[in-house]
C-alpha cells in the first residue's frame, strides 16, 4: 500500500508492509492519492518527512523500515547510510569502509541508487570521490541532491579550517600583555576558532539578515525554507530578485526582512558591494564601511563576517554583549565595561583581538565551572 502526501520539495510517496516503511519516493505532481487510512506508525513517519523536507531537519532514524526482501550487502549498506547525521557528508569509499569493505566502493554506489527509501535511507548525503556531488536517481536528479543537502545545511560544501594565523603565537602574546586573559585562556586550553569560508558574499550576508533576532533554531528553519525556492539550494542575487514578497513570506522571511534581503541583491547586482574575493584586499575599516551600506546589515554582522568568514585576526566587536560580559566576569567588575572602554583595553590584545574576543565569550558565570 502507497500513502501519498504534499512536502514543500513536491508530492512524497511511501509503500509499506503493516507499521513499516518499504519504499520512499518523490512523485510527479500528478501522482494518484494512494491509501487515506495508513497506520499511525506511517502517518507519524510521514509527518516527519514532511517536516524534513518542509526546512525542520529531523532524526529519522527511529522510523521503521522492512528492508527484508533486499539483498544482505544491501541492507548493511542502507544500515550504515542511515547513521549519516543530517548536515554532514560521507563518500562512497568512506561507506565502503564503514561495512567492512573499503575496496567495495562501486559495489556501495550501486546499493545507493537503487535506494528504495530516499530520504529515510539518506543516500543524497553519500559523495563520490573528492566531495563531488555525483548522481541521484529521484526525479531531478543532481539538483535534488543539492536541494537535500541545502535544507540540512550541508550544501554548498564548504569545509571549515583553523585561522590563517599562527594561534600558538597568539596566545602567547595575549598571554604576555593580560595576566587576566592569560590565566583565562591557561584554563581554557589551545585555541579551537574554526573558519568556515562563504561560498559567496550574498550567501553570507542574507544569511546572516535571516537569523537577525531569531532563535537559532528558528533562523535556521526559515533559512532552509528560503534556499528551497532556488533550483539548487544556494541563494544568488539574480534568482532573488525574481521572488515574489509572497513567496518570501510564505518561508517565513518578515516583510523588514524581505526588504533588506531585496537591498542586498540590488547592491549585488548593481556592482555597488564587492565582490567576495575582493574583500581579501581590503581592510577591515574598509569592509565595514562598504557592507554596512545594505540595509539591515551592521557593523556587528560585518565583523562576525570578518573573524568567522575571512579568518581576520584582529577584530574587537566591542558591542559585542557576550564579549562586554565576559571581560566583566574575568575582571570582577560590578558593571560591564562599555564599548569605548573595551576598545581602550583591547588595544594591548592587537594584532590578535579576535582571538581575545573568543575567549572571552568563554569565561565562565560565577556559578559555572572555571
Amino acid at each position: 500500500m502507497m500513502h501519498v502526501f504534499h512536502t514543500r520539495m513536491g508530492v512524497c510517496g511511501v509503500d509499506y508492509l503493516r507499521e513499516a516503511l518499504t519504499s520512499v519516493k518523490l512523485l510527479d505532481s500528478d501522482a494518484s492519492p494512494g491509501d487515506s487510512k495508513p497506520p499511525k506508525a506511517v502517518i507519524a513517519a510521514a509527518r516527519a518527512i514532511e517536516r524534513h523536507l518542509g526546512g525542520s531537519p529531523q532524526d529519522l532514524t527511529g522510523l521503521a523500515i522492512d528492508v527484508a526482501a533486499l539483498p544482505p550487502f544491501h541492507r548493511t549498506v542502507y544500515e550504515a547510510a542511515r547513521r549519516i547525521a543530517s548536515g554532514t557528508t560521507t563518500t562512497y569509499g568512506e561507506l565502503a569502509a564503514a561495512v567492512g569493505s573499503p575496496r567495495a566502493s562501486r559495489a556501495v554506489g550501486r546499493a545507493m541508487a537503487t535506494n528504495p527509501l530516499l530520504i529515510v535511507v539518506p543516500c543524497h548525503r553519500v559523495l563520490a570521490s573528492g566531495g563531488a556531488l555525483g548522481g541521484f536517481s529521484a526525479p531531478g536528479g543532481a539538483a535534488t541532491k543539492r536541494k537535500l543537502l541545502a535544507l540540512e545545511g550541508a550544501w554548498p560544501l564548504v569545509k571549515s579550517a583553523p585561522p590563517p594565523f599562527d594561534a600558538a603565537r597568539a596566545v602567547r602574546h595575549l598571554s604576555a600583555q593580560d595576566d587576566a586573559l592569560g590565566k583565562h585562556i591557561e584554563r581554557v586550553g589551545p585555541l579551537r576558532l574554526r573558519v568556515v569560508p562563504a561560498p559567496s558574499l550574498f550567501f553570507a550576508l542574507g544569511r546572516a539578515i535571516i537569523f537577525q533576532q531569531l532563535s537559532g533554531k528558528a533562523a535556521a528553519t526559515i533559512h532552509a525554507r528560503y534556499r528551497l525556492l532556488f533550483d539548487d539550494g544556494v541563494p544568488e542575487p539574480e534568482a532573488h530578485a525574481r521572488l515574489s514578497d509572497e513567496q518570501l513570506r510564505g518561508v517565513g522571511v518578515s516583510a523588514s526582512k524581505a526588504r533588506s534581503l531585496l537591498d542586498l541583491a540590488d547592491k549585488s547586482l548593481s556592482g555597488s558591494l564587492p565582490s567576495l574575493g575582493a574583500l581579501g584586499a581590503m581592510r577591515d575599516d574598509e569592509i565595514i564601511d562598504a557592507l554596512t551600506a545594505v540595509r539591515g546589515i551592521g557593523a556587528w554582522t560585518v565583523q562576525m563576517l570578518l573573524m568567522f568568514s575571512l579568518g581576520r585576526a584582529d577584530v574587537l566587536p566591542a558591542d559585542d554583549y557576550g564579549v562586554r560580559k565576559g571581560f566583566q566576569r574575568l575582571h570582577h567588575a560590578r558593571e560591564m565595561p562599555t564599548p569605548a572602554e573595551l576598545t581602550r583595553h583591547g588595544e594591548r590584545w592587537a594584532p590578535y583581538r579576535t582571538v581575545a574576543s573568543w575567549y572571552l565569550w568563554r569565561v565562565p558565570s560565577d556559578n559555572e565551572p572555571g
